[in-house]
């Protein structure tokens, strides 16, 4: 794939200073530019899984697209009151005491909303995008909300539709077609099955949707007979189904943690691990063997646990899973998970984790950008028990094989 922007700037910019709210996204990564050029990332194809579009900067945009009139009209009205703070106006945020920014010490983690964007060309959010893509050398961008992440958990079904379809078409015509390089999976509405078939409809063929997602903040069971139409259509249509965690603090076993960092090293998991163990135990890798199913931004450390504890439990009660012909195992190392947040306290564990699943040719890289706790391609490149193709694999290869739109 040789159609990279070709704006493309791989020159560091900015002179060395403190940064704050108001720098450059290129300032920001100037050591993830010099890692690029140092590592010869141009002679890889990088995909990037999982970078976050902070839809609530153009919020009063998006809103415009609502397809319910009352909603649409209700949302719209904070726009006639300029002295009021747009928030996400109708979505539901679950509570909890938090500071992703840690007080204020991390700058970026908004995608710096101070930030000069002098390109006219194309929106305002694709600036910093692309001078992210440019900085850590990536070739393809697969962007996620991040408010609309919880979007699983409102108490209002038709709101949460219509914000998934809200957001889509926002995206898929005013953001997505700015930049070849970045696409999407498209939200589903997955409290309503009726409104996820019709988003597979609508957004199946686009150029820029390359599969849906189901935020994971919720609590749907995902063997449920009401979603079986939604993954046979997602089979006959070779599109991938991936899975995104969050954090919900509301939850009842979340809510006895006192403190965000807590709270973000079991709640990002546990969503997951709940929604996969279903899958799994309820045979519905037998179900749609054809179906790519990814994991997105639960960490790696949890698969080997899962793994050995779901085989044992089945090994002692196999009448309970009578759909599965081998062990739970077996079935997650045919599933796909994204990298991030890779642990690397212990590289022998990380070693042993990463064999464990066949991470050469199930892993998938993923940055999470902007957030804190992000993660540069060296997370990859810079394991020395990886094969040179195994990397090659991680970093782009393995998501080219299974995103058919890349």
């Amino acid at each position: 794939m040789d159609d990279k922007s070709p704006t493309r700037d791989f020159t560091p910019f900015g002179d060395n200073k403190p940064l704050s709210t108001e720098s450059d996204t290129r300032e920001t990564l100037r050591n993830a530019a010099k890692y690029r050029d140092a590592k010869k990332y141009s002679d890889y194809f990088i995909v990037d899984l999982d970078t976050h579009h902070y839809e609530t900067n153009s919020w009063t945009e998006i809103v415009d697209f609502i397809e319910d009139p009352v909603l649409r009209a209700e949302a719209q009205s904070f726009k006639r009151h300029p002295d009021s703070r747009l928030g996400p106006v109708l979505y539901h945020a679950n509570g909890g005491m938090f500071s992703q920014s840690v007080s204020g010490r991390i700058t970026h983690s908004n995608l710096t909303p101070g930030e000069k964007l002098d390109d006219k060309s194309v929106h305002a959010d694709i600036v910093p995008l692309r001078r992210a893509m440019d900085s850590f050398g990536i070739d393809r961008m697969i962007l996620f909300p991040n408010a609309l992440l919880q979007v699983g958990t409102h108490p209002h079904v038709k709101t949460e539709v219509n914000l998934a379809f809200a957001y889509a078409k926002f995206l898929t015509e005013m953001v997505l077609p700015g930049d070849p390089r970045l696409k999407t999976m498209a939200l589903l509405p997955f409290n309503d099955p009726d409104a996820c078939v019709r988003m597979i409809e609508m957004y199946g063929d686009h150029p820029s949707v390359v599969g849906f997602t189901i935020t994971s903040a919720r609590f749907n069971p995902v063997h449920d007979n009401r979603y079986m139409r939604i993954y046979r259509m997602l089979e006959e249509r070779g599109i991938p189904l991936s899975f995104h965690a969050g954090f919900n603090w509301s939850d009842g076993y979340m809510s006895q943690l006192d403190r965000f960092i807590s709270m973000h090293a079991l709640s990002f998991v546990l969503c997951n691990m709940v929604h996969l163990t279903n899958w799994v135990l309820n045979g519905l890798c037998e179900r749609f063997p054809k179906l790519p199913v990814v994991w997105i931004e639960s960490g790696l450390a949890y698969i080997p646990f899962l793994m050995q504890r779901l085989d044992n439990e089945y090994l002692m009660r196999q009448s309970e899973a009578p759909l599965l012909r081998k062990l739970p195992s077996d079935y997650m190392r045919d599933m796909f998970y994204c990298c991030q947040p890779m642990e690397r306290s212990n590289t022998k564990l990380l070693q042993a984790t990463l064999e464990a699943m066949n991470a050469e040719t199930q892993l998938l890289f993923a940055s999470d950008w902007p957030h804190w706790d992000f993660d540069a391609p060296s997370v990859i490149t810079d394991l020395p028990f990886l094969s040179e193709q195994g990397k090659r694999n991680i970093l782009g290869e393995t998501a080219r094989r299974i995103y058919r739109k890349l």
